[in-house]
């Protein structure tokens, strides 16, 4: 099995990524409808069912809750209530990252087979899988050695501006109950000189993000870690894709040419945020990141990030 993980600090690009991906159909991967069922069907139709899904009814960001509800959802999902329910609350809602310290023989056991149960399951050459938040790779990697890891990098400021609108981000509890843990002491004194703003904590949380994906990266093999711009993947969709599947190991199809022909890559958002930010607000992201931003390409001197 050619496991991939894709992963990124949350409003990334991810989810567009992962859908765009399993419409391959020698990939398999859990569905939302999959993961809120009370039984387990180890997704078995996942990818059959999604690829007969009608395109506007098979991205997130374009079909809308009040169109459809989210569980009927057949697209990819984090599965995190799955993931509570037959590995742990563990991995599916750490404060802080996990490491190749916490994979116990137990947790390393559920978790190994959570995948391995449902890629017996579909019948498929590659899976994909897609986590947000914290990176996890050290706990992953050490659990699953050849798994592979593909970082999708948004500018922060988007993600920022996208988390605070989002019913999922806590941030409005503050360090103390937004699910991340306390704040480093120079990232907390960042935020009370910003009168305790709460979109320069949604600009910190990806900050704190950032930082872990830093880190997780120096501890896993270059063969096996890929980083993509959200940004490079609109401009490009179709050379960033076949990058990908390259990475994957994963042949360009024609059934695939056939549902790729079909998506849409909207580049309105990549801008949106100075729609929804105040200039204030901006201005305060724009300080919060400036460090961050320049060293992911964001900057405005800096050069292009590459897709490695």
């Amino acid at each position: 099995m050619k496991l991939l993980f894709v992963i990124g600090s949350g409003r990334c690009g991810s989810t567009m990524v992962s859908e765009v991906l399993v419409r391959h159909p020698d990939i398999g991967f859990i569905s939302n409808v999959d993961a809120y069922l009370p039984f387990n069907a180890r997704g078995r139709w996942n990818s059959s069912l999604y690829r007969r899904t009608p395109p506007q009814l098979g991205q997130r960001d374009r079909m809308g809750l009040q169109l459809i509800q989210k569980r009927m959802h057949f697209g990819p999902s984090e599965a995190y209530n799955r993931f509570s329910r037959e590995v742990s609350p563990l991995v599916s809602r750490p404060w802080r990252d996990l490491t190749a310290e916490d994979a116990s023989p137990w947790l390393a056991a559920r978790f190994r087979a959570f995948f391995e149960e449902r890629a017996e399951a579909q019948r498929k050459p590659a899976f994909l899988h897609k986590f947000t938040g914290w990176p996890r790779t050290g706990f992953i990697h050490e659990v699953i050695p050849d798994a592979k890891f593909l970082h999708v990098v948004r500018d922060g400021r988007a993600v920022a501006s996208s988390l605070i609108q989002r019913p999922h981000w806590h941030g409005y509890l503050g360090p103390w109950g937004w699910g991340h843990g306390p704040l480093p002491e120079e990232y907390q004194k960042e935020w009370e000189s910003s009168g305790y703003s709460f979109v320069g904590l949604a600009a910190l949380d990806w900050k704190l993000m950032m930082d872990a994906f830093v880190e997780a990266k120096k501890r896993i093999p270059p063969q096996l870690w890929m980083e993509m711009r959200y940004e490079d993947f609109i401009e490009q969709p179709r050379q960033r894709t076949q990058n990908i599947l390259d990475f994957m190991g994963v042949p360009w199809t024609g059934k695939f040419e056939g549902a790729f022909r079909k998506y849409s890559f909207s580049k309105s958002r990549k801008t949106g945020y100075r729609r929804d930010l105040t200039p204030q607000q901006l201005e305060l992201v724009q300080t919060l990141l400036e460090d961050h931003l320049s060293r992911f390409g964001y900057g405005k001197d800096a050069e292009r990030f590459a897709t490695t």
